[in-house]
């Protein structure tokens, strides 16, 4: 199977050539800023994502926060989980990356000795995705674009095939979906517990224990117990 793309008629060997040829005629300024953004800035803008929906989420409060936050802590899980599923399957593939049997190749990152199929960043970028879409579909919506982004510069970069990226999507995506009902059977009870913590439930929801009124209170009916209780206070004072 290491053969996969041995052709130069294979389509797979085409498109390459052609996503890479942008960066031969591109200035080496601009390669130097794709380089950074494939190799780390898609990535972060990914974890800037789920930071910034977690903030939103415990700010409103609006709904089951902790069912949203959990989700939102599955996403880097599910990353991490799909990127040891991928461990076996680059040792049975065993693809060489696409610099070591094709001449002519841009190449912005020096140094890749381990296989090719299938793309860790691919992998790690759209299963982060794909959890935060879960979470929230506005969040996750921005994190595919910039997942499939960050794919293609993968193959600009040169260091994969374009079927490395698309079998690395694939994998970050199952790994996100089908997994995602038992992570979230776990994840939701813990995330339920910190948020009635008095000291760390602000993870969850903000404002929580703010000013003692209760207007925060995860029991069902602790509020109105509380407003029924001062009613009853003002009607025997009178």
């Amino acid at each position: 199977m290491a053969g996969l793309a041995a052709s130069g008629s294979n389509p797979d060997v085409d498109l390459l050539y052609d996503i890479n040829g942008l960066a031969k005629d591109a200035p080496p300024w601009f390669d130097r800023v794709m380089e950074f953004v494939g190799e780390y800035g898609l990535l972060l803008a990914i974890v800037l994502l789920v930071i910034g929906c977690w903030w939103s989420v415990r700010r409103r409060g609006e709904g089951d926060a902790a069912a949203s936050v959990a989700a939102l802590i599955w996403a880097p899980l599910a990353a991490g989980i799909a990127v040891l599923v991928n461990v076996p399957i680059r040792g049975f593939v065993e693809r060489p990356r696409p610099f070591l049997d094709h001449q002519g190749l841009e190449v912005l990152v020096r140094g890749k000795t381990d296989y090719s199929f299938v793309s860790d960043h691919a992998t790690i970028v759209m299963a982060m995705a794909v959890g935060l879409f879960v979470a929230n579909r506005k969040f996750g919506l921005v994190a595919l674009v910039l997942a499939v982004f960050g794919g293609f510069i993968r193959v600009y970069m040169g260091v994969h095939y374009p079927t490395d990226v698309v079998g690395g999507f694939a994998l970050g995506t199952a790994v996100a979906l089908l997994l995602s009902p038992v992570a979230m059977a776990l994840l939701t009870p813990v995330t339920r517990a910190v948020e009635r913590s008095p000291r760390v439930g602000w993870l969850v929801r903000a404002g929580r224990g703010a000013d003692g009124d209760g207007s925060d209170a995860v029991v069902p009916g602790a509020r109105s117990e509380r407003a029924g209780a001062g009613a009853s206070e003002r009607d025997l004072a009178a």
